[in-house]
């Protein structure tokens, strides 16, 4: 087959220098300052936060941010900050203090910037939307049906033929 120049592929062997090149006091170290970060300081919550803003605020470089959470949370960073989102959101819908929060305000508190993404990342995490979720787990009130007058009827005319 020279005709087309092909050759077989070569199985390329997976160095990764970042993860290897992390020690295991390190990798917690630098994944108990990427929760304080995150979770204590609610980071999570910024649309705009990302995980070169992370690196910079722990003062190390983004690639061991990347290889830290890989190892310690075998996810990557967005996948992280979802997962954290959506715990949040949960929270929301389960609490009754929040029943009078729409999706999108839910969604934009959690750290989302569309309605859609919140609700695709909800759906993969969960396997239910978050509708769904507030109906099934939340303290949704009851809708009560509007009672029933007991004035009086009006009557229908009839025409007469």
């Amino acid at each position: 087959m020279a005709k087309y120049n092909i050759t077989e592929k070569k199985e390329k062997a997976k160095t990764l220098s970042y993860r290897n090149s992390v020690s295991p006091e390190f990798v917690e170290d630098l994944a108990r300052k990427v929760i304080a970060k995150l979770m204590i300081e609610q980071k999570y919550r910024d649309p705009n936060y990302s995980a070169k803003q992370l690196a910079a605020d722990t003062g190390v470089n983004s690639r061991h941010i990347s290889a830290v959470i890989s190892l310690r949370f075998q996810q990557n960073y967005a996948q992280l900050v979802g997962e954290m989102r959506i715990h949040e959101a949960k929270y929301m819908l389960q609490d009754g203090n929040f029943n009078n929060m729409t999706m999108e305000d839910i969604a934009t508190n959690v750290g989302f910037t569309t309605r859609q993404s919140f609700y695709a990342t909800f759906y993969k995490i969960c396997g239910i939307t978050p509708r769904e979720y507030r109906l099934a787990y939340g303290t949704v009130p009851e809708v009560k049906a509007p009672a029933k007058s007991k004035g009086k009827k009006k009557a229908r005319k009839t025409r007469k033929k």
